[in-house]
């Protein structure tokens, strides 16, 4: 595993094992053991989905419906994940892991590794290979540690889905703070303005997709100028 990679996932690193405790003691606090809080690490892997399907269990939702729900929730990935497709495909036979494990936080490295100008596209293609695979692993570890605290230490349990909220909001800062070299806000106001009218026309239950649409659909028909604006090019 390389230093680079590890550099980059640092970020992640720090939220993924905070967020997964978190996880892992509200499994642990609705009754579930520690092969559950892993098995769903390993094989959905998506944290606001996983509380989400945590709260259907719990309800006694019926399969379909959970898988309806989750289906709903992680829709936002097909969007952002197209800009990535045939980077994916030139990855060989690690195509069909990188499109499973892509969730928004290992987005959000790719495309700064995407943009380093010190790699040639091989060194990149790894180095996000390397960055989701670490991802991963901090997730369940996070989520592991926080099964077996929950079954020893008792923990009050109020609010403590917020995490995931909380580090959204540090991505988009740190985002925000990098963007810094180009001379635009364009994309990331974008995403701010169609995410607030669409709460207010949707509720905060269903504004997500919407917004990503409606987001997707202007930065496409602005390309070309939003790039230009980006690089300082007239």
């Amino acid at each position: 595993m390389s230093r680079y990679a590890f550099k980059r996932s640092i970020p992640i690193m720090t939220g993924y094992i905070f967020i997964g405790l978190a996880f892992g003691i509200l499994v642990s606090d609705k009754g579930y053991n520690v092969l559950w809080a892993l098995a769903m690490s390993i094989f959905v892997y998506a944290g606001s989905s996983q509380f989400v399907l945590l709260a259907l269990m719990v309800d006694g939702a019926s399969l379909p419906l959970a898988a309806l729900m989750i289906f709903l929730v992680n829709s936002r990935h097909m969007f952002y994940g197209i800009s990535f497709i045939e980077r994916f495909k030139s990855m060989g036979k690690r195509f069909f892991y990188m499109v499973y494990t892509l969730t928004d936080e290992t987005y959000s490295v790719h495309v700064q590794i995407k943009d380093d100008k010190d790699l040639n596209e091989e060194e990149k293609n790894q180095a996000m290979f390397e960055v989701t695979f670490l991802n991963q692993m901090y997730w369940v570890i996070g989520t592991v540690l926080g099964a077996l605290l929950g079954q020893f230490v008792p923990f009050d349990t109020n609010g403590i889905d917020f995490s995931m909220t909380a580090l959204f909001i540090v991505i988009f800062v740190e985002h925000w703070v990098a963007w810094k070299q180009y001379t635009t806000h364009i994309p990331a106001l974008t995403g701010i303005i169609s995410s607030i009218v669409c709460i207010f026309i949707f509720g905060p239950d269903r504004f997500i997709l919407p917004s990503l649409i409606i987001s997707i659909a202007f930065l496409l028909a602005m390309e070309k100028r939003i790039s230009k604006k980006m690089l300082g090019v007239e």
